[in-house]
């Protein structure tokens, strides 16, 4: 960790959420100021990162000017473009994020650090299924989108962080567990399914990473995970931490949405099934990032 406060800012988007967050509290851990976009400076989330010492700058992606006033004389951005349950389907995220990219380029800003999701691009593309129309196009062409206007806005610097399957997807409430908050696993994933999983906490240190060493990451896309496990080995490690026995997952999709899992997580857990995620932890590695595995994140947060 330097001494020396960096006093330019990083302009951090999403900061109130998982991966905003996790960026501008490691930022700030490592004495770099922090300029965190926010909706409500009022809201607990955004006192508390004022609280850690990051300056709050109300705007919102839809607006424009806000964005540009958001932008002025800070030294990159870290990207997150929010989704929602309301939003899937709409060009929300694709407008949101392309007034960031605009905003930031006409504001001079040298870097550009954006986190999207991994798959996306060329290998959901050529993926089973994909040209059959199977699979959630617009979501997946919505983020490529958006990395590619990353890509060719010309930034001095640019970074394209595509994390994998959140291990604290399975924090309950979550929909992974029947009825959000029971002890058996309940989603269409199946026992042999092969996840990508990364910490939340990992994408806040290679954002922050990727903040600090600009030339290092220059045209990095990285593909982000921790871990690749089965089902049935998530199972078992959740089990042991946490003193439960959640059983591997083998549930039909008509039985899933029965029980009230939202039809978008089911169409993307079949999606994961068939199709997979390519995310490993070797390239983290080779960028000397550091990586939490599964067992001890469970143990992390149990109780």
């Amino acid at each position: 960790m330097t001494n020396q406060i960096e006093s330019t800012p990083v302009l951090v988007v999403g900061a109130t959420g998982k991966q905003g967050g996790a960026v501008a509290r490691a930022l700030l851990a490592r004495r770099q100021a922090v300029r965190a976009l926010v909706r409500d400076p009022h809201s607990p989330g955004a006192q508390a990162l004022k609280a850690l010492g990051a300056e709050l700058v109300r705007g919102d992606l839809q607006d424009t000017a806000s964005l540009r006033e958001a932008c002025a004389g800070v030294r990159a951005v870290f990207s997150m473009p929010p989704l929602t349950l309301e939003t899937v389907g709409t060009d929300a995220e694709r407008v949101m994020g392309a007034n960031l990219v605009r905003a930031a380029k006409e504001a001079g800003v040298p870097q550009f650090v954006h986190t999207s999701v991994s798959g996306a691009g060329d290998f959901q593309r050529n993926a089973p299924g994909w040209k059959e129309g199977r699979w959630d196009v617009h979501y997946w062409e919505s983020k490529a989108s958006i990395e590619a206007l990353v890509r060719d806005a010309g930034f001095r610097s640019w970074t394209v962080l595509k994390p994998a399957f959140f291990m604290e997807n399975f924090v309950r409430p979550s929909p992974l567990f029947a009825h959000g908050t029971g002890e058996r696993l309940m989603t269409v994933l199946k026992p042999q399914t092969v996840l990508a999983l990364i910490a939340v906490k990992d994408i806040g240190e290679a954002g922050a990473a990727a903040l600090l060493a600009p030339e290092k990451f220059h045209r990095v896309e990285l593909e982000l995970a921790g871990e690749r496990l089965t089902m049935t080995d998530i199972a078992r490690i959740l089990g042991e931490a946490w003193n439960v026995s959640p059983e591997a997952p083998d549930i039909t999709p008509e039985e899933a949405l029965a029980q009230g899992m939202p039809p978008a997580f089911v169409k993307n857990y079949q999606q994961l099934n068939e199709v997979g995620s390519p995310a490993t932890p070797e390239q983290a590695r080779s960028l000397g990032l550091p990586l939490t595995d599964f067992k001890t994140w469970a143990h992390s947060v149990a109780g």
